[in-house]
């Protein structure tokens, strides 16, 4: 039981630890304020422990649920809306809206799964590619915050990967703490859920809602699944994207954006790792869940952290939780010779942030590539 209990512990800290600065800018870059994006935090931390518990307990299987990443990366690339943060929060139940049609419309899940992996994949990179840079220039804006920084983070890569990113956001909260004063967390006391009445946009459907959903199934649910069935778990899909689709519309009001499998944190309670015998791994999600919940009480004041620090040094913190994924995502975009030019040309089309008609260069990337993948497989008949 100590194994399960401290596999979940670690699993719920390192996740929080490493992604919270990015779901902070995120729902920041969208047009949230303070009080905003610490709803937005508290109410993800809470729906996803809540529904890993369910998940885990119901199916006695370590279903480890989160919240997307990678939507909270793409809010950062595509900057605030035409309207604001309202008109993020209604691409926010867009988004849930397709996530719940594809639990419960099986063509339509397969449809999303027919999604080339190495446009989606190449569409993420694109994503990533900008905030992955963000390290390089906070140490040559910011040398003296940065370097510690990133000098941190290398050395805890080599002796300790899974604590890298924790150690670089205790390493940042140090250096910022030397040269501005930090809130009190007293004064700053517990979240409350701030809600937001959203106002629905057919650009922002088309190039924020649609992109929201697709890196978040193409880049975490789906991966997730892979996790759980290389560790012989075969979960009900369909339930999963509906119940994480109902959440995603329930709480999109008062930020929550996305939710899906968890995919890279999966594999610390649902591998070996956990526990030797599968059959048992399921309570460590149920303590992952639980800690999840009790560590977003803190989004108040990890939001009050992020606003007293420079904006360019929370981007590093993210860009250095992300390399990873980046370098994963640009290898298995670019890795079948066939697809390799219609993937490179959704990467530089997502990078370039290029825009038209208000939609966000992620769909456009996505079909550009898609485009040109048509037209090379394109067969005419003969005869």
């Amino acid at each position: 039981m100590i194994q399960l209990v401290s596999a979940g512990l670690l699993t719920a800290v390192v996740a929080f630890a490493t992604a919270f600065a990015i779901v902070l800018a995120g729902l920041n870059a969208a047009g949230a304020s303070q009080a905003e994006a610490a709803s937005g935090l508290f109410i993800l931390s809470v729906a996803t422990g809540l529904l890993s518990i369910a998940f885990s307990a119901r199916l006695r299987m370590p279903i480890m649920i989160a919240w997307s990443t990678p939507a909270s990366v793409l809010l950062i690339a595509t900057g605030v809306p035409d309207g604001g943060f309202p008109v993020a929060v209604g691409a926010f139940l867009g988004a849930g809206l397709l996530t719940l049609i594809a639990g419960v419309w099986r063509p339509f899940g397969r449809a999303v799964a027919a999604i080339p992996m190495t446009l989606a994949n190449a569409m993420l990179a694109g994503i990533l590619l900008d905030i992955c840079l963000a390290p390089v220039r906070a140490v040559g804006e910011l040398p003296a915050l940065a370097l510690p920084i990133v000098i941190a983070w290398a050395i805890a890569l080599r002796f300790a990967r899974f604590y890298a990113v924790p150690i670089a956001v205790v390493v940042t909260a140090v250096m910022v703490g030397i040269s501005t004063p930090l809130p009190s967390a007293v004064a700053v006391g517990l979240p409350a859920l701030v809600p937001v009445m959203p106002v629905f946009s057919l650009d922002a459907m088309i190039g924020l809602a649609l992109p929201l959903f697709i890196v978040s199934m193409a880049s975490q649910a789906i991966p997730g699944l892979a996790v759980l069935r290389a560790n012989g778990y075969r979960p009900p899909v369909g339930p999963i994207f509906t119940a994480t689709g109902l959440a995603g519309i329930a709480t999109a009001i008062v930020g929550g954006h996305s939710y899906a499998l968890a995919a890279i944190t999966a594999a610390l309670s649902a591998g070996p790792e956990a526990h030797p015998d599968p059959s048992r791994r399921w309570v460590a999600t149920i303590v992952a869940g639980c800690a999840y919940i009790v560590l977003g009480l803190g989004a108040a004041y990890a939001a009050a952290f992020v606003a007293q620090t420079p904006p360019l040094l929370i981007q590093a913190v993210a860009g250095l939780a992300l390399l990873g994924s980046f370098g994963s995502s640009l290898s298995a975009a670019v890795a079948q010779e066939d697809d390799r030019l219609p993937a490179v040309i959704t990467f530089i089309t997502t990078a370039s942030g290029l825009s038209f008609f208000g939609v966000s260069a992620a769909f456009w990337g996505l079909i550009a590539g898609g485009a040109l993948m048509a037209i090379l497989k394109f067969q005419p008949k003969t005869g």
